[in-house]
């Protein structure tokens, strides 16, 4: 069965045309036109990857990521015309997995989708069927579940990819490429401003003191390593 890709974009000239490449991939493209219709499609399709435009009528994409985020950790790639880096990383920091700058290659967007859901499978059919535990902290690959002090973790699908890849190896130090190409699964161009806004809501979520982190912590000058010896 062919994986579902839901792309919300008002500007049926760009949404055409990316679902003629990605179909020529196998897969099923559902397109809305508009945040409200958007989220309505995201209910009743449940897509395997959400393609998102920053700038929507009816309800904007930063309030539609919101609320894909809060049902759901399903990969959001999300478009936008601004080339400020102020709108990627909020965009990154309410939830979306990654984002692509207009105009852009529909060969460039394809590739990435393939990435996210090759990812995605990636953690979601680990052999192991262990759960990764140090101390209070818990990482349960098969349910991509993460919990602290006997509660829930909500952290998004490249929340949990970034810290799994680092728990796993605890102690090793990961530079940002390798960081970047572990989680993200194509070259980081030389960007990592989404790589950093992953780590500080990381921290955010699971450190007593995000200034002064205990698990992720920084090697400087190199990249960042897992503390497996925290408690």
């Amino acid at each position: 069965m062919s994986e579902t890709i839901l792309m919300i974009e008002d500007e049926a000239e760009i949404a055409e045309l990316v679902r003629d490449y990605l179909e020529t991939e196998g897969f099923n493209v559902v397109i809305a036109s508009d945040g409200k219709e958007g989220l309505e499609q995201f209910h009743r399709v449940a897509p395997s990857l959400v393609i998102l435009d920053l700038m929507l009528p009816e309800i904007d994409g930063m309030e539609v990521c919101r609320s894909i985020r809060s049902a759901s950790t399903v990969p959001v790639l999300m478009m936008t015309a601004k080339r400020s880096e102020t709108d990627k990383i909020i965009g990154l920091g309410i939830g979306a997995d990654d984002y692509i700058t207009k105009p852009f290659s529909p060969g460039e967007l394809t590739a990435r989708v393939k990435a996210h859901l090759r990812r995605t499978r990636y953690f979601s059919a680990q052999q192991e069927q262990g759960v990764l535990r140090y101390g209070k902290l818990s990482l349960d690959e098969k349910k991509i579940n993460a919990r602290l002090s006997e509660r829930d973790l909500l952290l998004s699908a490249k929340e949990f990819q970034i810290l799994y890849v680092l728990a796993r190896r605890p102690g090793q130090v990961y530079s940002k490429e390798q960081l970047f190409n572990e989680v993200w699964g194509y070259d980081h161009l030389g960007d990592f401003n989404s790589l950093n806004v992953y780590i500080r809501k990381l921290r955010e979520k699971i450190e007593t003191d995000p200034s002064k982190p205990e698990w992720i912590q920084t090697v400087w000058g190199v990249g960042y390593k897992f503390n497996g010896d925290w408690k």
